[in-house]
């Protein structure tokens, strides 16, 4: 089983995250490349990959989410899994209070997941998937009781203790 609480010895450093993307022009070529640097570093990324509102209208999320993570794979290999993470944060969601539905969720991280086991199966088995899309307390077990999420990359609701500890009771369950 795949799920559990994050521990080791690693220190972690989100990568790729939205904000980066749009406010600093971020492409996921320089994505890629502080991925390597990241690892060399023994620093384990938390990769994050995502669309925007008007890429999901149009029907190119996942075009857009396998482009994101294939130039990561294309540059570091397969084998760097299950030691990064790979988030699925729908831009549309963060800070906006929406959050995709778990069924939008469990695709998008469906379609993660196969896309690593088209390199190597066994890996894309014990790779780390998380979301991180406005989780909540009252949406938190339905979107973790999806099969190809591991658990969240929680922003907001973090900062209030209570939510927290209830986001983290879902993902026990």
């Amino acid at each position: 089983m795949r799920r559990s609480l994050v521990a080791g010895n690693w220190n972690y450093v989100i990568v790729g995250h939205s904000e980066r993307r749009a406010l600093y022009g971020e492409s996921s070529d320089l994505v890629a490349q502080k991925v390597k640097a990241a690892m060399a570093a023994e620093l384990k990324p938390i990769v994050c990959v995502g669309e925007t509102l008007e890429e999901r209208e149009r029907g190119d999320t996942g075009r857009v989410v396998r482009e994101q993570l294939m130039s990561v794979l294309d540059l570091n290999g397969v084998d760097i899994f299950p030691f990064a993470i790979v988030a699925y944060e729908p831009v549309w969601a963060i800070g906006t209070g929406r959050s995709a539905s778990p069924d939008q969720a469990q695709e998008v991280h469906a379609l993660i997941r196969e896309s690593i086991a088209e390199l190597n199966p066994g890996v894309a088995d014990h790779t780390r998937l998380l979301y991180g899309g406005s989780v909540k307390p009252e949406n938190a077990q339905g979107i973790f009781s999806s099969p190809d999420i591991d658990g969240g990359l929680i922003g907001g609701a973090a900062l209030v203790a209570s939510d927290f500890l209830a986001i983290c009771a879902s993902m026990e369950r």
